[in-house]
Order: C-alpha cells, then sequence, then structure tokens
C-alpha cells in the first residue's frame, strides 16, 4: 500500500503549525498559507477566492508552494479602503474575531472583515518581526493608518483684503476742557506779526470765556469788559508828621 500524503509529511520533519509560502512568478505576487486538510488530488491546491485575487491567479494557472516556517507576530499595521469601517462601534474587538480564521498575515495582502451585511477590506501595510508572520496563539499589537480614501479637511481661506491696517496716532482724540465744553485746537499765531497788544486782549478773551488762566494775568480777570476807575489819592501828611533827624533833647556831661 503507497505511503499516504501525511506519512510522507511526517518523514520530511516538518515544524508545526505548517505554512507554506505561494509564489506567482507571472504576476511576481508572493503570499503564506497555513492549511486546511490535504484532500486535493497530486498536483493540485484548493485556494479560496479572495487569495487567489490577492495573488492575481486564475483558475488552472501555476503556482510554486513552498514549505516554511514564521515568526510569530509582536505587531501588525492595517489600512482600510474605506473610511466608513472606522464608524464601527468596537473595530478592534470585529478584527480580532475575524482574525481567527487566518493563520499568518503577508505584507501586501489585503483581507475582508464581513459585518453587518457589509464587507470591510483590509491591506496589510507593515509586520513585525519580518514581511510574513505566524498569528496563532500569540499577543500581538495592532494599529490602523488612515483610510484610503480619506482626506484632511481644508483649511479656511482668509478673505484677501486691499485695505492697509491703519497706522498708530498719538493724542488723536478729542480734549476737553474743566468748563465741560470741546477743546478746539488753538490757532497757531504768527511770531513775526504778534504783538503785545494783541496778547493782553486774547488773554482777556480767554478770561471771559470762562477759563482758567494762570500767573499775573489772572489778577486782571476783574478787570474784562468794565472802565477803568480812577484811584483815590491818598491824603497827603503834614509837613509836621514828616520824619525829622535829631529832633529829641540835648544834654551836656556837667549836668
Amino acid at each position: 500500500m503507497p505511503p499516504s500524503a501525511l506519512d510522507r509529511l511526517a518523514s520530511l520533519h516538518i515544524d508545526y503549525p505548517m505554512f507554506f509560502e505561494l509564489r506567482n512568478d507571472a504576476a511576481e505576487r508572493v503570499s503564506h498559507c497555513g492549511v486546511l486538510e490535504f484532500i486535493a488530488e497530486e498536483g493540485m491546491i484548493y485556494m479560496p477566492y479572495w487569495m487567489m485575487e490577492n495573488m492575481l491567479l486564475q483558475e488552472g494557472d501555476i503556482v510554486k508552494v513552498k514549505n516554511v516556517t514564521l515568526p510569530k507576530a509582536t505587531y501588525v499595521k492595517l489600512q482600510p479602503h474605506t473610511k466608513d469601517f472606522l464608524d464601527i462601534s468596537n473595530p478592534k474587538a470585529i478584527l480580532e474575531t475575524t482574525l481567527r480564521n487566518f493563520s499568518c498575515l503577508t505584507i501586501g495582502d489585503s483581507i475582508m472583515v464581513a459585518y453587518n451585511n457589509k464587507k470591510y477590506y483590509i491591506d496589510i501595510i507593515e509586520t513585525k518581526p519580518d514581511n510574513a508572520i505566524s498569528i496563532i496563539e500569540t499577543d500581538c499589537e495592532a494599529d490602523f493608518a488612515s483610510p484610503l480614501d480619506y482626506k484632511e479637511p481644508e483649511k479656511p481661506i482668509a478673505p484677501y483684503s486691499t485695505e492697509t491696517e491703519p497706522k498708530f496716532k498719538p493724542f488723536s482724540g478729542t480734549g476737553r476742557r474743566l468748563d465741560g465744553s470741546k477743546d478746539k485746537k488753538p490757532d497757531v499765531p504768527n511770531v513775526n506779526s504778534q504783538s503785545s497788544t494783541t496778547s493782553s486782549s486774547q488773554s482777556n478773551a480767554r478770561q471771559s470765556q470762562g477759563k482758567l488762566v494762570f500767573g499775573s494775568n489772572a489778577n486782571r480777570s476783574k478787570e474784562t469788559g468794565k472802565a477803568k476807575e480812577p484811584k483815590p489819592e491818598p491824603p497827603k501828611e503834614n509837613e509836621e508828621s514828616k520824619f525829622q533827624a535829631f529832633t529829641g533833647k540835648k544834654y551836656s556831661l556837667r549836668g
């Protein structure tokens, strides 16, 4: 009785779980897989359709099969095709449940996640410690990249304004006087044509408008608008009341 396929594999000292490298030389595609059972005829293998899509294979194409040993996974980075995968309430839990049906992962492969009667496709873009890893009985850290159809929101563009910024002008406000009236810019007098007569008349005019005047002109505020009254002459003193020198009595030493 000829030896069965299992007996031949047992004699090859193959490590378990068993992993195989699949190579499509026509499309230069490489992937890895495990084995479910040995039921195919000699020279034939049965592959799931999604794996044939990854390998760019058609039914009846030639593929090379090689037994390999894969390290246990420590890190894997995944990239969803569409951003609606991130709308799932707990995408990591759904992914963990799906990956239980896989024995290994290879960079460049795409896996399909079914959830709520919808199919989500995810690319394997990074694995550690090697390009192909075993995910059987291992603690693996999973990370997600931005979906393929994700677009960053555009920043709003500020409207272009031709107006220049106003320059700073010191002391541009209006003044206030002590009597509550608004201040006006004083007229700059001409130094060459100004005389003492006009300066005194201007000071008197300011006093009549309720302005405060400090200095020697303050005593003249009461005289504005009134005629000058003659001052009374002081009474003349008698000639006797005038000071006279040596008017006292004289004395001699004899007594």
